[in-house]
């Protein structure tokens, strides 16, 4: 039997393997593929006969690696036929049983039908390079796939590696023991205060994990995503871990629309335990655990609000700092509000470029409406706002009667049933 020999190929499975992570029998199978795909190329380009080669041709065809002896060779499943019209598929009767006499028509026989060593190896060696690089690559997504998949939602540990463009390129590593892989953050989910340095390590949150072909990182990774202070806030106080505290709601501005103002979040949280502050869980002694989270945020602006099942006492909650009058209800239908506060809370309330009532508002699902309390004139804010919701309900009216009219008129017509739409009027 012929063999190419492939010096070196047993520490070409070892290294690859070392180095990328991947079993040595998926090293195996991708070197044989590679090889599969050069011996097409050449049979291709040695193509006297011209002969057809369409798809699935070389389908019947398999590399066999001999990994001792450091070669391989190229097999091929031919039936046993009475006259040969392929002799790539097909192979005669009278042949096979010069060698099996118990042979019969419509066997199929493994053959070694590897070329010569010269003009094919120097091809085969080319090639498998090739192929190989891309088959290695397309292995690696696959377990990249497989190993983040689960992880997607979750805090991971990263390392700066690079910049490309506006993006930076961190390597995070997922289970114990494996090589890093390299995650994307994009200029959009970074932080103003962070500073990307090469080799500084932050938390990030694992926003996506890519399938398909794409180049460059297949890992979306954040650190402007609400999911990264929810993490690090169950990570900081053990009341979260063991369920006493829930956070209810998140509101954060990572990026605000102007630079005169940082990130700041809001995050609600609530307890079924009479006898635990969940506020003062979450802060901790002294402010110890929220110094950690902020600290980790590279001093983003946090308040933690007290959830309440009542709305007026959630939207005054979530007002903080400012301390906040009275909260009126306007409307619970389209969820306005009107919350009066005194002169001086007023520019607390609304925040540096209305950041403050912002997340408030997001936070809480209300549409809130800051008053000053001394300039607020309860009758005409009601007059203004029973008149406008009178305008709302007309329209609303309008548009329901004018449905029910066209549903009249749809069911007036489905009666008619010799309806003919090229009828005269």
């Amino acid at each position: 039997m012929s063999m190419v020999s492939l010096p070196g190929l047993k520490d070409l499975i070892e290294s690859i393997s070392r180095e990328r992570n991947l079993p040595r029998l998926a090293v195996q199978a991708a070197i044989r593929e590679a090889l599969l795909k050069g011996y097409e190329r050449y049979r291709r380009a040695q193509n006297i006969e011209r002969k057809q080669f369409d798809e699935d041709y070389f389908d019947n065809f398999e590399v066999e690696l001999d990994i001792d002896e450091e070669g391989f060779r190229v097999l091929s499943t031919k039936s046993i036929v009475e006259e040969v019209n392929n002799s790539d598929h097909q192979i005669s009767l009278d042949e096979v049983q010069q060698v099996a006499p118990e042979a019969q028509l419509g066997d199929s026989v493994v053959l070694d039908v590897t070329p010569d060593q010269g003009e094919f190896g120097r091809m085969a060696a080319m090639q498998t390079k090739q192929v190989l690089a891309q088959k290695l690559r397309d292995q690696q997504r696959q377990m990249v796939q497989e190993e983040f998949q689960d992880l997607e939602g979750t805090v991971l540990q990263a390392r700066v590696l690079r910049f490309e463009r506006q993006s930076v390129i961190l390597a995070v590593s997922s289970t114990f023991g494996q090589p890093e892989v390299e995650a994307e953050l994009p200029k959009r989910e970074q932080l103003p205060n962070d500073n990307y340095r090469a080799n500084a390590t932050f938390k990030v949150y694992l926003k996506k994990v890519s399938q398909g072909q794409q180049r460059g990182p297949q890992l979306l990774v954040s650190r402007a995503d609400a999911g990264l202070v929810v993490y690090l806030f169950a990570n900081e106080v053990p009341e979260i871990e063991d369920e006493v505290v829930r956070i209810v709601a998140v509101a954060r501005e990572a990026n605000p629309p102007s630079r005169y103002v940082g990130p700041r979040t809001k995050i609600a949280v609530d307890t079924l335990d009479r006898d635990v502050d969940p506020v003062g869980a979450c802060i901790g002694a002294r402010g110890s655990r929220i110094q950690v989270v902020v600290n980790e945020l590279r001093g983003e602006k946090i308040d933690v609000i007290r959830w309440s099942p009542d709305p007026a006492t959630y939207i005054a909650n979530a007002l903080s700092p400012a301390r906040v009058d009275e909260v009126r209800l306007m409307d619970p239908e389209t969820r306005q509000t009107h919350v009066l506060v005194a002169e001086d809370q007023l520019s607390l309330a609304i925040g540096k470029e209305g950041q403050n009532v912002r997340l408030a508002a997001r936070l809480t699902g209300w549409k809130i409406d800051i008053k000053d309390k001394a300039k607020y004139d309860q009758a005409a804010e009601d007059a203004k706002f029973v008149a406008a919701r009178a305008k709302y309900q007309l329209e609303e009216d309008d548009i329901e009667s004018d449905e029910l009219d066209y549903e009249e008129n749809q069911e007036g017509e489905l009666e008619d049933s010799s309806f003919d739409p090229n009828d005269e009027e």
